[in-house]
């Protein structure tokens, strides 16, 4: 199972971080991917952390401001978000990469993950 947290209220241009506290597996072996939905709007995808190695691949819109790393001790992943904007607002989601441990190429299709765990809402006012 995958469990999101660390969501909340920011003002325009404040940081979080998001975590997602995988169980029942060993986090060693898995990409990690983070979605978000905003109201109204379809699920998509934000970025995909590598498993041993680490690295991460991000979608457009999250590059240059946000952070992806993981702590495989804890079985954790982390998603900092920095210079947030209202348009940042959204439910956002981890899930596991199914086809391989690490994240390659991108962007992402949704279908290639699984285990989508309860989100986190982020909410960014103007």
């Amino acid at each position: 199972q995958l469990q999101a947290s660390g969501g909340g209220l920011v003002q325009t241009g404040g940081s979080l971080r998001l975590s997602c506290a995988v169980s029942g597996f060993t986090l060693d072996d898995f990409a990690i991917g983070w979605f978000r939905q905003a109201p109204g709007q379809e699920r998509e995808w934000v970025s995909c952390t590598s498993s041993k190695v680490g690295g991460t691949v991000y979608s457009a819109s999250a590059k240059g401001r946000f952070t992806g790393s993981r702590d495989n001790a804890i079985n954790t992943v982390y998603l900092q978000l920095t210079n947030l904007k209202p348009e940042d607002t959204a439910v956002y989601y981890c899930a596991v990469y199914i086809p391989y441990s690490e994240c390659i190429g991108g962007p992402f299709d949704e279908a290639r993950f699984g285990s989508f765990g309860q989100g986190t809402l982020v909410t960014v006012s103007s």
